[in-house]
Parts: C-alpha cells; sequence; structure tokens
C-alpha cells in the first residue's frame, strides 16, 4: 500500500517537467529566431536588401510573447462555475446528533420514503437499526418494525418539523433524543466488547449495563422490591442476576425494545457465568 502514494507523486512532477520542458525549447527556438534574424539584419544594414530579418525577428517577439502570456495564464486561479455547487457544501457548519426511534409498517418503499424526509430537511442517516417490535399483529398492510436512527441535523432544525416530517413519511410514536458519537457504535460489537468486560470482572456489570442500553444510572435491587408502577410503559426493566440482587434500569425518554432486553439479559447471563465459573 505504500507504493501508491509515490507512484502518484512521480507521475504528477514528471508532468510538471514536461510543461517546463515545453515552454523552455519554446523560448529557446524564440531565441534563435532572433539571433539569425539580428545576424541577417545586420548583414542587409551592411548591404543586402530582403525581408526575411524583419520576418524572423517577428517571429522570435512573438513565441517569446505568447510562451510569457501563457505562463501567466496558467498561474491564474479557475474561475467558479456560478451554476455549480460548492464543494464543500456547508460541512464546516456545526450539524446537531439526533436519535430517532419510530414505529414503520414494513412495506416496499416505505424506508426510502422516511429517508427522503430525511434529506429534504438536510439530515444525513449515520446509523440504521430494525428491530420488530413484539408487540404488534401482522395485518394485511404488513407488521410493524421499530427503526432507529442516528443522524447529524443542521443544528437550526425545529425538532417539530423534522417529528412531522416523518410522521408524514410514514413514522409512528416518533421518538427523538440526544445522541452521542458513542451511539455510532456497531451494537453487535458492543456487546462482545462488553461481554468479555463483565467476563473478566463480575462486578463490572452495572456498568456495563448502563453502557450498552446508553442509560445514566443502574441500581441494584432486590427481587421481591417494588418497582414505581407510575412510569411509563416499558420504559423500566429489572433483571434479575441471581437469587439474591436485581439490576433496576431506567430510561424514561426512550422505552426499551425487545432486543434491547434481550441483548440485558445475554449480557447478565455472561456476568453469571463468569461468577459461577470463578467461585467454581
Amino acid at each position: 500500500m505504500s507504493d501508491a502514494p509515490e507512484v502518484i507523486h512521480v507521475r504528477s512532477g514528471h508532468g510538471g517537467r514536461q510543461a517546463r520542458s515545453w515552454r523552455r525549447e519554446i523560448v529557446e527556438l524564440a531565441a534563435l529566431f532572433l539571433a539569425v534574424g539580428l545576424a541577417h539584419l545586420l548583414a542587409t544594414l551592411l548591404g543586402h536588401r530582403d525581408p526575411g530579418p524583419v520576418v524572423l525577428v517577428g517571429l522570435g517577439a512573438a513565441l517569446i510573447l505568447g510562451a510569457a502570456l501563457h505562463k501567466r495564464l496558467g498561474r491564474r486561479p479557475a474561475r467558479r462555475n456560478p451554476a455549480s455547487l460548492p464543494v464543500d457544501g456547508g460541512a464546516g457548519a456545526a450539524m446537531m446528533l439526533w436519535r430517532i426511534r419510530m414505529r414503520v409498517v414494513e412495506r416496499p418503499g416505505r424506508l426510502a420514503t422516511v429517508a427522503g424526509a430525511f434529506g429534504r430537511l438536510g439530515c444525513n442517516i449515520l446509523a440504521l437499526h430494525i428491530a420488530p417490535t413484539g408487540s404488534s399483529a401482522i395485518t394485511p398492510a404488513g407488521c410493524d418494525a421499530l427503526d432507529e436512527f442516528v443522524i447529524e441535523a443542521p443544528p437550526d432544525l425545529a425538532l417539530g418539523v423534522l417529528a412531522q416530517a416523518l410522521t408524514e413519511a410514514g413514522g409512528h410514536d416518533v421518538v427523538i433524543v440526544p445522541a452521542q458519537v458513542k451511539d455510532l457504535t456497531d451494537p453487535g460489537v458492543q456487546a462482545l466488547i462488553l461481554a468479555q468486560r463483565v467476563g473478566a470482572d463480575p462486578d463490572r456489570l452495572p456498568e456495563a449495563m448502563a453502557e450498552l442500553l446508553r442509560v445514566s444510572q443502574v441500581e441494584w435491587r432486590r427481587p421481591g422490591d417494588t418497582v414505581d408502577e407510575g412510569a411509563e410503559l416499558n420504559t423500566t426493566m429489572v433483571i434479575s442476576v441471581n437469587p439474591d440482587r436485581a439490576l433496576l434500569i431506567r430510561r424514561p425518554e426512550l422505552p426499551f425494545t425487545p432486543t434491547e432486553a434481550a441483548r440485558a439479559a445475554a449480557l447478565t447471563a455472561a456476568a453469571r457465568q463468569a461468577r459461577y465459573t470463578g467461585t467454581a
């Protein structure tokens, strides 16, 4: 792979040398014309009559002038085509990261419609995960799926406008929350890394669980402890770790999905297995 830059560099330098050599040859030819013309002119002044010297001197001067003009024009920056878009496209402007979740009827072309809604608002899709909702019945129109996007959006885009556009594109129960760069990590890769972490140290399970589910706090509870029933549906999850302890996980702003519950159970099983193996 290290050869590629060298090849490009050599070819670029060779092209530059060719251009310089071409100009130098023109100047040398012009100088030759001038020299011959001046010699002939001198001979004419001594008594010979011939228009040749004037022609040679004129050609030499024209070639020198043309080479100088070509060199000057080559240094001018190319004019931008007013009809073309700027290359950067405003890439220097700060963008906002949002995590968007919505329920979508699985039908051909529906995802393309949603993507089009993002595009019209100047949003860029950075990540997409699709999971079954686990609770919707199959209907003649199709079955529901839960689509989760991580996007970057213009800072002046109102969330209400974004939510309305997604609803019109076929999204239901649209939820928009701030996202972080770590939300772009592939869930499968992240789950493997966290499983290795709790396998080496089962006591780090709450920390790993918080990272897996993107929550700020995970609490230890006893399996028999009551849980606040006033919380919104699927925003609280209790996972039994052993007969004496359980993990209480809350995420009020974004309900948990069945897929996330399965990942949490698998991570807990990895920590439980590591604890069992270590004490055996």
